[in-house]
């Protein structure tokens, strides 16, 4: 009678047969690293090349997001703001509970931003609420505020923006949460 081989034995040879050219791929890896000067050369150009790729596409994905910023800023400057006290109260409660809602989500961090600017822009002492964002509002999105303040340049919240208005917001940028 011929026996019969379980298929726990081969899964267990296949496992220990992997297991062992993983183990000598490393070790050869290792040994060429350590000895063959020409791998060494190659493995720093792939590292300097992967490195300079990932460096060009944070420049490209910082490009695009200021030029996003800069592009909501103007269709916002353009769109105008309410003047009556009553309308700006009711759209700085709008712009600042939508802001509160997209700031949650990643993605969304500009569109966020863009309704903390809006706010900011009827709030009749920005350096005051400058000073309670810095609190309340995360940091990626304060930043895309900051930069939407520093195109716009019509807001004057002291030290934070690049107007001379009142020094209530004069330290708000820099505190360190």
């Amino acid at each position: 009678m011929a026996s019969s081989v379980r298929p726990a034995t081969v899964a267990l040879a296949t496992l220990g047969a992997l297991t062992t050219g993983f183990l000598a791929y490393a070790v050869y890896f290792d040994h060429k690293r350590r000895t063959d000067p020409d791998f060494r050369k190659n493995l720093k150009r792939e590292s300097r090349r992967i490195a300079k790729v990932a460096k060009e596409e944070a420049e490209a994905k910082g490009a695009k997001q200021k030029r996003l910023i800069r592009e909501a800023v103007s269709e916002a400057i353009e769109e105008g703001f309410p003047t009556n006290v009553e309308e700006k109260e009711a759209y700085f409660m709008n712009e600042v509970g939508h802001g509160e809602v997209l700031c949650q989500n990643e993605s969304t961090h500009i569109e966020a931003g863009l309704c903390f600017y809006k706010a900011l822009k009827v709030y009749p002492q920005p350096g005051d609420l400058i000073s309670i964002y810095d609190k309340t509002v995360p940091k990626p999105v304060l930043d895309i505020v900051a930069e939407m303040v520093a195109f716009d340049g019509s807001i004057s919240v002291g030290g934070f923006g690049g107007g001379s208005g009142s020094d209530a917001g004069g330290s708000a940028g820099a505190v360190d949460d």
